[in-house]
């Protein structure tokens, strides 16, 4: 008897009647059937095309026969490495392991080997030689190129040269797969399928396409110049536009990588229709027993409303495998999604958020990229947002309070992923004033990453004096409307273009702002993002200048240590920096200070006879996270 999710076991695909899958879905995480979760997303789009899949999580990876549990499938293996990357998954940026695994059941380490897609596709092989092996996911879409890798700290092949997969599916693949599906269904080998967009293949250099391409460079000269490195991903990154986006290649000895242009985003009737298929919207009851997924907490009763972000930060990777051309989703089909939500046993009456990449965002950013496409060269928003940009809140409002409505719902958040450029860009305040009236639970977590125009514009974000106004207006509201509410900005240390006058510039600015973060984030080179190549080679892929870089553990800390000075831990590294960078005028008791003196001179309290000194105040402002409202 099914239990509403796809086979997940041998048994549960035998009580179906099935004699074999089509396809056998490999996928890092523990299955969890929620449209936020790619392989649900992408194993519901085949069902709904009248294939067969089955699901095989997190399988034992260590041995070929774990991969036969549903004998040779029909059509081929399908493998995704989980939600986000594996190594991201197992290492924190220090290069540390991680305690546990937010997509695991009970969070669960070591359930998923390190370069998933690539060990799982080798156990494949073993089982089945030459059965057809499509890549996808994540993991798979940020490592299509030659890139560098944080964690070997050298550049690696291509995902698909290392794997030895037969197709590697880029991007959203909704489209890509169900196209590949039914060729294979024809039954046209997948080493003929030359013709998907979204994909990339290999053949060998005398079968390389012709015409309007764009040329790589050979993987041994990446390897010797970094300067090529850069190049090759600027010329990459100009070609991820469904409109104008040409193949591009890469060369590996006398085999050629080719990347096909890029899907066309799904248009809106065809998201309502993937949101609309009959996802469970919970982990695998053969979880149950370990306490579930932890993933499934953020989003269970969230609701993902577009696709895409023309924000283009450069430490973001969303551009490289989502694109910048924005799409959503109709008012019905989230309120429907809403009323499910509504619906559920658990449900106490809060949407945690109405979002997505950026939450705010709902339409391309401006007409022309419907038939133009995304400009080369220029960013829709930073450093100043684009004369032809179209700021309009006016549809997200209505959405808004169309999901308000919805019987049993007592109230809407919306979470991180604001962008505030493109708030204040709006003409009309509309927004802005329900947001703070309506939607904030307490405190609104924006993304600023930093104060220094000079590390602002390596990162690709408005000059810190956009992020000024957006305050100033954001508490003067909260007044407005009488509401205690907080700002918590998120804070990146040690991006490329940060050295420690930077940090400490940053530093200086909380501390007159009467900020004291608990959580920062060191930058985390990850494959596929400009931020990334510069951290590489020192080069700024879109000006080609140098950009100063830290790449040293130690002084990396320092600069994260900064931002967390009130933190007793970390007095000797905040000390250390500021000797440093020659800011000893911050070592002392005067208010503009950071630290104290390591060595203070000690002073006894004035006493008379018979009086006693009086204690010192155990209260202390350490760990302060939010920014209070200031009334004046």
């Amino acid at each position: 008897m099914s239990n509403g999710f796809l086979p997940a076991t041998r048994a549960e695909m035998d009580a179906r009647g099935w004699d074999c899958p089509d396809f056998v879905y490999v996928t890092g995480d523990a299955y969890v059937d929620h449209p936020t979760f790619g392989p649900a997303i992408i194993s519901r789009v085949l069902e709904a095309a009248g294939f067969r899949v089955a699901m095989l999580p997190q399988p034992d990876f260590r041995r070929a026969a774990a991969f036969t549990e549903y004998g040779r499938p029909r059509l081929g293996f399908l493998i995704c490495g989980g939600n986000i990357d594996s190594m991201v998954a197992h290492y924190t940026v220090a290069k540390h392991r991680r305690k546990s695994d937010y997509y695991s059941p009970g969070g669960q380490m070591g359930l998923r080997p390190d370069r998933a897609v690539k060990v799982y596709t080798e156990r494949i092989r073993e089982a089945y030689g030459d059965v057809p092996v499509i890549i996808g996911g994540l993991e798979a879409s940020l490592r299509r190129f030659a890139h560098y890798d944080y964690w070997d700290d050298t550049l690696r092949r291509s995902e698909l040269v290392e794997s030895g997969a037969d197709l590697l599916i880029y991007g959203m693949g909704e489209r890509a797969i169900r196209r590949i599906a039914e060729l294979l269904d024809k039954g046209v080998p997948i080493g003929n399928i030359r013709d998907v967009r979204g994909t990339c293949y290999l053949t060998d250099v005398a079968h390389a396409p012709a015409g309007d391409v764009v040329e790589g460079y050979q993987y041994t000269e990446l390897k010797r110049n970094k300067r090529l490195v850069v190049q090759a991903f600027a010329q990459q990154f100009k070609e991820q536009d469904a409109v104008r986006g040409r193949t591009v290649t890469e060369y590996y000895g006398d085999r050629v990588l080719v990347q096909l242009p890029p899907q066309p985003p799904l248009e809106r009737d065809e998201l309502d229709a993937v949101y609309a298929l009959p996802f469970t919207r919970n982990w695998h009851p053969m979880y149950d027993d370990k306490g579930g997924v932890p993933a499934i907490a953020e989003v269970k009763f969230s609701i993902a409303h577009n696709r895409g972000c023309f924000g283009n930060c450069n430490f973001c990777s969303i551009t490289f495998h989502q694109g910048s051309s924005v799409r959503s989703r109709s008012i019905e089909s989230v309120v429907r999604e809403a009323e499910q939500i509504a619906a559920m046993p658990d449900f106490k009456g809060y949407i945690h958020d109405v979002g997505g990449p950026t939450a705010n965002f709902r339409r391309p950013a401006c007409d022309r990229q419907l038939t133009e496409g995304t400009c080369k060269g220029r960013k829709c928003l930073a450093p100043k947002p684009c004369p032809n940009l179209v700021a309009d809140h006016s549809e997200y409002i209505e959405l808004l309070k169309r999901v308000e409505q919805v019987k049993g719902v007592k109230k809407v958040f919306i979470r991180p992923g604001v962008r505030f450029d493109y708030l204040l860009a709006d003409k009309s305040d509309a927004f802005f004033r329900k947001l703070v009236r309506d939607h904030v639970s307490g405190q609104l977590k924006v993304a600023p990453e930093h104060v220094c125009d000079a590390v602002l514009t390596e990162m690709g974000k408005p000059p810190v004096s956009v992020y000024n106004a957006f305050k100033k207006k954001y508490f003067a509201l909260c007044n407005e409307f009488g509401k205690n509410q907080y700002l918590v900005p998120y804070l990146i240390s040690s991006h490329p273009g940060s050295t420690l006058k930077e940090a400490v510039a940053l530093a200086e600015y909380l501390h007159k702002n009467d900020y004291s973060p608990e959580q920062v984030q060191d930058f985390y080179p990850t494959p596929g993002t400009a931020s990334t190549v510069m951290y590489y080679t020192g080069i700024n892929p879109f000006t080609m200048k140098p950009v100063p870089v830290v790449t040293d553990p130690h002084e990396k800390a320092m600069q994260r240590a900064l931002l967390q000075w009130k933190n007793p831990k970390n007095a000797e590294l905040v000390r250390e920096a500021l000797h440093r960078a020659g800011r000893e005028d911050l070592i002392g008791t005067e208010k503009k200070c950071l630290i104290r003196p390591k060595h203070p001179q000690p002073q006894r309290p004035a006493t008379t006879r018979g009086s006693k000194a009086k204690k010192p105040s155990k209260r202390g402002n350490f760990g302060k996270q939010y920014i209070p409202g200031k009334r004046k």
